[in-house]
């Protein structure tokens, strides 16, 4: 599983045949039907680059896709959250983190040995602790379709929007982030325990704020760009 999940965050477009080629460069010779209830167990499937929690509750209210043709041009405009997998020696645990889609300035990250939605909800809380925005952009996931993080957002009137179904590049900033933190830290360090990856983690994305210069961001740091508002 775990570099099931290497493979797939470098080529998330590949399904499960693709992949089960690839694990044979691992020396990992599965059948079809392994690598697909793998695949099942960790949530993903091809294009759509999600852990299993981001499936919808049918019970929670969905909200539509705000940002088609949407110019971002100052900070606090757009954040963006998400969920995902940090592999650990035996096992997983999640991430979620909250960017500012404009600085690309993570504003604030939570580890979990669970997918309930607090560890979700007190990462909004501490990010709105040091801005309010104008638009939230997440997927349709159960956490972020969850009363209580939805009422967090409503009290600041804030405005929702959630990604199409099946529609990855709708939170491609998010996305790229996790490419990023997994190719440049935890694949790398390769955490033993959920300790060991929060205090790696905290350097990380220490790094990634104040240091680390982004071309796309005319080789300036996120914290650079944010701040400057």
């Amino acid at each position: 599983m775990g570099i099931i999940d290497e493979i797939y965050t470098r080529y998330p477009f590949y399904g499960h045949r693709k992949i089960r080629e690839e694990l044979k460069d691992f020396g990992i010779f599965i059948g079809r039907k392994k690598t697909l209830r793998l695949m099942q167990e960790m949530g993903l499937e091809a294009i759509y680059p999600k852990s299993n929690t981001s499936k919808p509750h049918p019970q929670h209210k969905k909200f539509p896709y705000l940002l088609t043709n949407i110019n971002i041009n100052f900070p606090d405009q757009v954040w963006g959250t998400d969920i995902t997998y940090i592999r650990l020696k035996e096992g997983f645990i999640y991430l979620v983190a909250l960017i500012d889609w404009y600085s690309r300035y993570v504003l604030d990250w939570q580890l979990s040995k669970t997918m309930e939605t607090e560890f979700c909800v007190t990462a909004l809380q501490n990010a709105l602790q040091k801005a309010i925005l104008h638009i939230h952009n997440s997927d349709q996931g159960v956490q972020f379709t969850d009363r209580k993080y939805i009422v967090v957002l409503e009290n600041k009137k804030i405005h929702i929007s959630m990604d199409g179904k099946g529609r990855c590049m709708d939170n491609i900033f998010t996305e790229r982030l996790w490419r990023t933190v997994k190719y440049e830290n935890v694949y790398l360090r390769e955490y033993a325990s959920f300790s060991e990856a929060y205090q790696g983690l905290s350097e990380y994305f220490s790094f990634y704020n104040e240091k680390r210069k982004h071309q796309s961001l005319e080789y300036r740091t996120p914290a650079q760009v944010y701040f400057e508002k």
